[in-house]
């Protein structure tokens, strides 16, 4: 019986092991091909049809020994293709995913990147979103950061969708870290700056971290206009001229509160 217990203890140490705490991929290390996962503990779900071409997850060289991985949806469009952590310690909710994306080169729609959590990597009914969906609509490369909830999810996963076949997506450095969580000093009125635009028909952004959305309120208190924030940039055509309040979220889901003048 002793046996039996020091062999189960054991089993469990291996396991508890096998849930990273951090992660830090840069995909050099990978095996390049368009039918490498899983791998490294990192895997892929993709749709099943139409096909030729058929979707893959592909990891590619650019330059050198550089890899990235490259989600491509073959002849599918609006349907999702994830790309899924090895397992995780389930957060506490003091940590942050980081990653460099962006569309491939001759991409010819744009996709939306949602960041959720899952229980089960080989099954997306157990995917739970964090965060607001991210709207990718160019080749230059930005960083994506949002902040992990408490979760009894223990994969972490970047889902993919694309508004066109063949539009594809490219990943690269993974991280998931404490230092990368996106704390209140980092996203306030300080350093979340906006004006008006010179034909007063949008407001312009500049913010530390990616914003997504913004409601805009009269000085009397009432809602004037919500809204998509897109390319650092909100639509304010319709408001008349005078003071307006505005509450501006990021993608962390954090919000401040400024206000601006529309002449």
């Amino acid at each position: 019986m002793k046996a039996k217990l020091l062999l189960a203890a054991s089993l469990f140490a291996v396991v508890a092991q096998a849930q990273l705490s951090t992660i830090n991929e840069n995909f050099d290390g990978f095996t390049a091909g368009n039918a490498t996962f899983p791998q490294n503990g990192w895997s892929a779900i993709l749709p099943t049809a139409p096909f030729p071409p058929q979707p893959m997850m592909l990891v590619l060289p650019v330059d050198g020994t550089n890899k990235v991985v490259q989600a491509y949806p073959g002849s599918s469009s609006n349907q999702p293709l994830y790309l899924i952590t090895p397992q995780i310690v389930a957060p506490a909710g003091d940590k942050a995913i980081s990653f460099d994306t962006g569309l491939v080169a001759s991409s010819p729609g744009t996709t939306t990147i949602q960041i959720g959590v899952a229980t089960n990597p080989a099954d997306m009914t157990t995917f739970t979103a964090v965060g607001e969906p991210i709207q990718i609509t160019s080749t230059t490369i930005q960083n994506v950061k949002v902040n992990v909830p408490a979760s009894a999810g223990t994969y972490l996963v970047i889902k993919h969708t694309p508004t066109a076949a063949h539009t594809a997506l490219q990943i690269d450095n993974v991280k998931y870290d404490t230092n990368l969580a996106v704390n209140e000093s980092s996203f306030n009125s300080d350093n979340v700056k906006l004006a008006v635009s010179a034909d007063n028909n949008s407001l312009k952004f500049v913010s530390p971290t990616t914003l997504s959305s913004a409601k805009i309120y009269s000085a009397a208190g009432q809602i004037a206009t919500e809204g998509k924030i897109s390319n650092n940039t909100l639509n304010i055509s319709t408001l008349k001229s005078g003071v307006y309040f505005i509450v501006i979220q990021d993608n962390a889901g954090q919000t401040v509160k400024s206000k601006f003048i529309k002449k």
